[in-house]
């Protein structure tokens, strides 16, 4: 994989000009107004601007989707296709994404605020990746032979699940779509997939270069659209067979009623967090850590469901933390995301924006101090920026250390001993991810199996690679993970046949 260029802010804005993204639902091969004609607005976060105007996709639409997408299950002409051949449609497809890496990214950072040089230089690289990766186990799942007794073969064997809904999120819109069309496309299965309403434009380009790099007609179908309507028309079609969802844990908890009062469909969740990063006393290169925990918390202006977002330091290191993290956000500008020299770009829209402006509010009104940022900037641009936000003095039982802000806010977190620090760790609904920082492999040893996380990362913010699952406790998941051959069980339905043989003579 060749390292991706990333466009210098001219070469961006010219790019623009030339820019036609595809607005239509794509269903059973083509691409399609939604029935009725009906289309709604996306906004460009950085300006306010409206960027496009997308179908706006129905029951009837899903209808269809699900229509297709079981024809095409039904018939096999893609799970019954030769693995070897499924999986050099997938590669091709990895190499056209990878290919039009500029043009996605482009498409990514005007529909979601992101920074050129994550869209261009990260998400459409690991969305090439993660197709790539799983398509290349397509042809590598053994089934399994039991020990039966004598005068008897018996198999167990993986077959796809059928019909899969796939509802992502905004945040990593074609990394999050990749999550979920890797593994459940290399086992075999078909896909209706809505992506989030703000950010459809880079899907429906995907979805476009999978028809070029030949999957079959049906196979991939994408229906734009809310989520209350497309999204619940999903999650209740008796002809869906599995459901996965990335997003909030309030939604997430819907598809599980949806699939309650329907047809029992399997339902996939990985939802919400709110993660610890620990610091230890020994952990002694802390200009490092403040790198790390900036990572962590304002990678893509803190909305990621794993994001960092509460700071456990022990008392002792609590000053010298402080000043390495405030000197480190030098190096995080906030600004235009189409500009390579910006590391943070603009809430996803407005409502959001007053949504983790509130919960800054609220922080200072019960009691926490501002150390750095705390409130809207750039306004001017007409945009919705939000600077790096950290507040010192909090306590665990505050509103901006309970609950999900979804944005670059970090509360600040004081402990004195190692239990203490693991019991305010553990004190959450949620349990996705963690990071603990000490040069004793001890400490490393007993608190990361005391995390109740499911990702815990040791002197590094770390979610794995491709090679590790993804996925959380309690409220942040539920029925599956992400990633790795871990993710390919969940789209599979396990069958026993067992075969008596007729006795010799």
């Amino acid at each position: 994989m060749t390292e991706p260029s990333i466009p210098s802010l001219a070469e961006s804005r010219a790019a623009i000009a030339g820019l036609r993204p595809r607005t239509q639902l794509f269903i059973d091969g083509e691409f399609r107004d939604a029935v009725g004609g009906a289309r709604y607005g996306t906004v460009n976060p950085a300006t306010g601007e409206q960027l496009a105007e997308v179908a706006r996709g129905g029951p009837a639409d899903v209808d269809a989707a699900v229509a297709a997408a079981r024809r095409a299950a039904d018939d096999g002409r893609w799970s019954r296709l030769d693995p070897g051949e499924r999986k050099r449609i997938l590669i091709r497809w990895a190499d056209r994404i990878e290919a039009d890496g500029a043009g996605i990214g482009l498409i990514e950072t005007l529909d979601a605020g992101k920074p050129i040089t994550d869209t261009v230089g990260l998400d459409v690289p690991e969305t090439a990746n993660c197709i790539r990766w799983h398509a290349e186990a397509a042809d590598k799942l053994y089934g399994q032979v039991a020990p039966a007794p004598e005068g008897v073969v018996a198999t167990i064997t993986r077959e796809p699940v059928g019909v899969v809904g796939a509802v992502i999120p905004w945040n990593y819109p074609a990394q999050m779509a990749a999550w979920k069309l890797g593994p459940a496309l290399a086992t075999g299965n078909t896909i209706v997939m809505k992506p989030a309403s703000t950010t459809s434009l880079s899907l429906l380009r995907i979805a476009e270069l999978a028809r070029e790099a030949g999957m079959p007609d049906g196979v991939l179908n994408v229906v734009t659209g809310p989520g209350d309507i497309v999204g619940e028309a999903i999650g209740r079609h008796p002809d869906v067979d599995c459901l996965a969802f990335t997003g909030s844990t309030e939604v997430g908890r819907r598809f599980l009623h949806y699939a309650a009062e329907t047809n029992l469909k399997r339902v996939l969740l990985e939802l919400g967090g709110k993660s610890p990063q620990i610091v230890f006393p020994d952990a002694d290169d802390v200009a490092a850590v403040a790198a790390n925990i900036a990572i962590a918390i304002f990678w893509n202006m803190g909305e990621n469901c794993s994001a960092g977002s509460r700071l456990l330091v022990h008392r002792s290191m609590k000053d010298r933390v402080l000043e390495a993290l405030v000197a480190e956000l030098d190096s995080w500008p906030v600004g235009d995301p189409l500009d390579p020299a910006t590391r943070i770009g603009a809430m996803i829209n407005r409502g959001h924006m007053e949504t983790v402006l509130g919960y800054i509010e609220a922080g200072r009104l019960e009691g926490a101090r501002v150390v750095t940022g705390g409130g809207r900037i750039l306004e001017e641009t007409g945009g919705f920026f939000i600077p790096p936000t950290v507040f010192d003095g909090v306590r665990n039982d505050m509103t901006i250390a309970r609950e999900e802000i979804f944005g670059p806010v970090l509360s600040v977190i004081e402990f004195e001993t190692e239990a203490e620090a693991v019991a305010i760790a553990n004190d959450t609904p949620y349990g996705l991810a963690a990071s603990l920082y000490t040069q004793d492999l001890n400490i490393a040893h007993r608190v990361a199996r005391d995390l109740r996380a499911g990702v815990v990362g040791v002197n590094a913010y770390a979610e794995g690679d491709m090679t590790t699952p993804f996925g959380g406790y309690k409220l942040s998941g539920f029925g599956g993970h992400d990633k790795s051959v871990h993710a390919h069980d969940q789209y599979t339905e396990t069958k026993t046949v067992w075969i008596t043989l007729r006795p010799a003579g």
